[in-house]
């Protein structure tokens, strides 16, 4: 007969810590639970949108090879000499239209320059042509469209009206008729002209934007706490308005580098002694049956640049468009 004193048929021992009871299971779930990380990062914190497209866009080969493309081209824009230590305004007519030459990759064009020398010296005037040119017309656009886009009324009807009117110029006959009178040939005049022209379409997505941001609930809770309209703006709406902005002004870098090479080419855009791939196809258009290599490395070199933004814009459109995830 068992003793009924045995410990072993104790109810309370199945369940006491260390006997492998239900305790014990319990325990060591709870410990488990305890260890595991909380969502969003080890902190707690959940991740924003930025540190999720950020983590999308490391993991995206078109953003990483399109992302070394760009940094590499910036770098020749800012020290051309690391890999070109020539002067790309030395010429020797005696070697004009020659092919490829030791120390003369490229060969030469009809003024008997060095094509490689000027294709890499080309890089500065087109990339800076292209970031100043997004950058005042990111900053103008977003500027006047957030503005009519918050207050809306009066003034977002007026704004839309003069974008209306830009937005029916066409680009290569304003660039004829306005850069036509400008005798200075800098990137500057080219650069007025593009955020003049390019504004109006970062307008409206600016607008669309705000538009879109102001209808949240927290911004709705902001202004019933008595927030006022500087910093609904800048703490609540402009961070949740801003990634529209950054894709399209992105993807129009590189139509602006595009656009620059296009006036440039029908003599109204950068004028020499700058040096500018535009320039140099404009040049070499004529001999292109005769010396083909003329209009190949600057070509390429344009086509490269601007075939690098606009996959950097779409890899970012990418990550920053929920919709897309």
């Amino acid at each position: 007969m068992p003793d009924p004193f045995d410990p072993k048929l104790d109810p309370q021992a199945a369940i006491t810590p260390g006997d492998g009871g239900a305790m014990t299971l319990a325990t060591s779930e709870g410990e488990s639970l305890e260890k595991e990380p909380p969502p969003g990062g080890a902190d707690g914190k959940g991740r924003s949108l930025w540190s999720d497209a950020w983590h999308d866009l490391r993991r995206n080969p078109v953003f990483l090879v399109s992302g070394l493309v760009i940094v590499f081209l910036v770098l020749i824009a800012i020290w051309p000499g690391l890999i070109a230590s020539g002067n790309p305004l030395s010429c020797n007519l005696a070697k004009a239209g020659q092919g490829s030459q030791p120390g003369h990759p490229f060969g030469f064009d009809t003024q008997g320059c060095d094509v490689y020398t000027r294709t890499v010296h080309g890089a500065r005037a087109s990339i800076a042509v292209g970031v100043c040119a997004t950058t005042g017309a990111a900053l103008l656009g977003s500027v006047l469209g957030g503005l009519a886009g918050f207050f809306g009324g009066w003034w977002d009807g007026l704004l839309s009206r003069i974008a209306d009117i830009f937005f029916g110029i066409p680009i290569i006959l304003g660039g004829l008729v306005f850069l036509s009178v400008v005798t200075s040939g800098s990137v500057w005049p080219v650069v007025g002209f593009i955020v003049l022209l390019g504004w109006p379409q970062i307008s409206r997505i600016a607008r669309g934007s705000v538009v879109t941001a102001k209808q949240h609930d927290y911004v709705q809770a902001a202004r019933a706490l008595g927030a006022g309209n500087r910093r609904m703006l800048l703490r609540h709406i402009a961070p949740n308005a801003v990634a529209p902005v950054i894709v399209v002004a992105t993807i129009a870098l590189g139509t602006y580098i595009a656009l620059e090479a296009t006036l440039s080419f029908v003599g109204v855009g950068l004028k020499p002694p700058t040096v500018s791939w535009g320039i140099d196809i404009s040049n070499a258009s004529t001999q292109i049956r005769n010396a083909p290599h003329m209009l190949l490395w600057p070509a390429g070199a344009l086509s490269i640049t601007v075939l690098a933004f606009i996959m950097l814009g779409d890899a970012v459109r990418d990550a920053l468009d929920p919709k897309l995830r």
